[in-house]
């Protein structure tokens, strides 16, 4: 997993790096607060002062990772790039390649799992910011094109929330990731099909 550098503080940074690289080796049952502070290279009183318990680090990560899928929408969206270009860029930089990297991990899964239960909040909130991101940059392309949406009873943002939608079916699927990446790529091909003039 890359450097979790989001976090300003370069010892909590360095906390995150470390409980990644447990929770993925050990999963999150079996992760104590003293594999965590050993991988960390920190004292277990210097650990707790950072975190109070693996949940409260477990959702600091996720809202590490969230962060950045929140920067990498931000950049590439704006971008001058073809419009499939950039969504497909950000659907593969943030969802496809974190749920590869995750997966790779005997522990993925349950990591994944977790989110909801542990992190639902952030997890929703990073969710909102994106659809927000993504229903702007489908209402700039069609504007663009010079489509009028409401016109043919679609707005740009039931359009981000159907892609998001479908992209939370395709992550309950395990395994193939290619064929998920194939299958964004369709998506993306239906909304801009809807958008051409």
């Amino acid at each position: 997993m890359e450097k979790l550098e989001l976090d300003a503080d370069p010892k909590r940074a360095r906390i995150l790096e470390g409980a990644m690289k447990v929770f993925l080796a050990y999963g999150f049952d079996r992760t104590t607060m003293d594999d965590i502070a050993r991988a960390a290279e920190v004292s277990r009183p210097a650990l707790y002062l950072q975190f109070k318990n693996k949940t409260e680090i477990y959702r600091a990560l996720v809202a590490v990772i969230c962060g950045r899928m929140v920067a990498t929408w931000s950049t590439e969206l704006p971008s001058d790039a073809v419009f499939a270009d950039r969504v497909t860029r950000s659907f593969d930089a943030s969802f496809i390649a974190m749920k590869r990297e995750v997966e790779e991990s005997p522990h993925g899964a349950e990591l994944m799992d977790l989110g909801n239960r542990l992190a639902g909040d952030i997890i929703e909130e990073c969710r909102g910011k994106i659809s927000g991101l993504l229903a702007g940059a489908i209402a700039r392309e069609a504007d663009i094109k010079g489509t009028d949406l409401s016109r043919r009873g679609l707005s740009a943002q039931h359009m981000a929330d159907i892609m998001l939608d479908a992209l939370d079916g395709l992550k309950m699927r395990r395994g193939d990731n290619d064929c998920q990446a194939a299958t964004v790529k369709t998506l993306i091909a239906m909304v801009e099909q809807a958008i051409r003039p």
